[in-house]
């Protein structure tokens, strides 16, 4: 009964009721699930004598963490969705099946990238900007993270799968019990047990284990109205090339910012040396308090926009997309706001290196100028992936990173005297471009993809 009743609501629910019902959670589980990283941090960061170029060592890993969550949401922001839309069309056996092939998915992946990247650290990450101070610790954080990989693809890959369903109080009980274990094992590992980096890495591996035997058991279990079965396992050409033709979109966005990283730390440690790599590790940090519960709010109303899509609702389709997109606009220009006038707090939480914190406050001010854009870009790009538009979508992601921000990285300083200003002015400039092509985009063709209406 209780299955039919979160299926209903999706049709039936006052929208900002059930965006707040569904969000609220996404926003709290994409939070939390910042704690992962930005908890690691703070305590590196603070470790006696080392702590900053043991936070630049670690800040270095991003690009490899990075792709891990790119082939995670490859298989869950494609399933999710198509899931989504079959339960719209009360076709539950097809959304098991398409539940059942992404997980499926999940395994093969985590094999190849947990043996490619483990074998491959040292050299990566010397790519990536690594000097002969930084590169032993992001060695020793990045190996133990990466035989670990396998916890952090079930996580990410999955959650979806709860939300879609409407559980979103699951999902968020999710990163809610990693992040809680996290949280306390850190100290533990590297200031008692003395582990240092390799404490950090430790804690987030069992912390993210902890959330996918989570997952797994509810999903496999009778309150989830999806059950993960061993029969939809099966790899099917049918089944999980649509997945993975959505997917790659949310892919192509976190893929495309491993490369990114890669382009700002190499570019920073050409003009500004390690100091400007440290104060990007921190940077990176800060900006994922704004991304993250924007993409939080984004999860919450796919849902609600994918099912009534399915079910022909278009109406409720408008209503829920718009509401998302007030509430993700007056967030991002809310941040923006902080993150213009207090700049130091946020630099101070990472350091206590007082050289470091005071370059990264003004760095970050130069980055974060443009961050009230964010919410008009995540908010459409997200929507056209809830409508099922993979082409459209996959354009938009590409467009603010690989088409206007790498390039701007690497011309700016050729066209400014401060090359490390040019380099961070890089990002605003990208950011409001972005945002202007795709809420433009996306209002234009709004109306023609609902009457259009969903493949049937």
């Amino acid at each position: 009964m209780k299955a039919n009743s979160n299926t209903q609501t999706m049709g039936t629910e006052k929208i900002p009721k059930l965006l707040a019902q569904l969000a609220i959670p996404a926003v709290v589980a994409q939070v939390v699930n910042l704690l992962y990283n930005i908890v690691d941090r703070i305590y590196i960061g603070h470790i006696s004598g080392i702590g900053a170029s043991a936070l630049t060592g670690v800040g270095l890993f991003t690009p490899i963490l990075m792709l891990l969550n790119a082939f995670a949401m490859l298989a869950g922001s494609g399933g999710a969705p198509r899931a989504a839309i079959a339960m719209g069309q009360q076709e539950k056996e097809k959304a098991e099946k398409i539940m059942g092939n992404c997980f499926a998915l999940i395994l093969v992946l985590s094999v190849i990238l947990t043996t490619v990247f483990y074998l491959f650290a040292p050299q990566l990450l010397q790519a990536f900007g690594a000097s002969e101070v930084t590169l032993p610790y992001a060695v020793e954080y990045a190996r133990i993270y990466i035989l670990g990989s396998a916890f952090v693809l079930v996580v990410l890959g999955m959650n979806p799968f709860i939300t879609t369903q409407g559980f979103a109080k699951i999902s968020m009980l999710t990163t809610v019990i990693g992040a809680v274990i996290n949280i306390f094992l850190d100290p533990v590992f590297i200031f008692v047990f003395d582990m240092q980096v390799r404490g950090a890495a430790l804690a987030t591996v069992i912390s993210q284990a902890a959330g996918a035997m989570w997952i797994l058991k509810f999903l496999s279990g009778k309150k989830s109205i999806l059950q993960l079965k061993k029969k939809n396992m099966r790899l099917e050409k049918t089944v999980i090339l649509p997945c993975l033709a959505l997917g790659i979109s949310n892919f192509t966005m976190l893929s495309t910012e491993s490369i990114l990283s890669i382009s700002f730390t190499t570019s920073l440690a050409r003009y500004g040396g390690d100091m400007a790599v440290g104060a990007m590790t921190i940077i990176n940090s800060v900006s994922q308090l704004v991304t993250m519960p924007i993409q939080g709010i984004c999860q919450g109303g796919q849902p609600i926009i994918s099912y009534n899509f399915g079910a022909r609702n278009n109406e409720r389709v408008k209503e829920a997309f718009f509401t998302q997109f007030k509430v993700c606009v007056l967030f991002s220009t809310i941040c923006w706001g902080i993150l213009m006038i207090t700049p130091q707090i946020f630099a101070g939480m990472f350091s206590g290196n007082e050289e470091l914190v005071t370059y990264t406050a003004w760095t970050l001010r130069i980055y974060m100028a443009g961050i009230f854009a964010i919410g008009f870009q995540l908010c459409c790009q997200q929507s056209f992936m809830a409508l099922g538009q993979a082409k459209v979508s996959l354009f938009l992601a590409v467009l603010r990173k690989l088409i206007l921000l790498i390039p701007l990285i690497f011309l700016l300083p050729m066209l400014i005297e401060n090359k490390v200003f040019a380099v961070f002015l890089a990002e605003p400039v990208s950011d409001i471009l972005a945002a202007t092509v795709t809420t433009s985009v996306f209002l234009s063709n709004f109306n023609g993809i609902l009457k259009r209406g969903a493949g049937r």
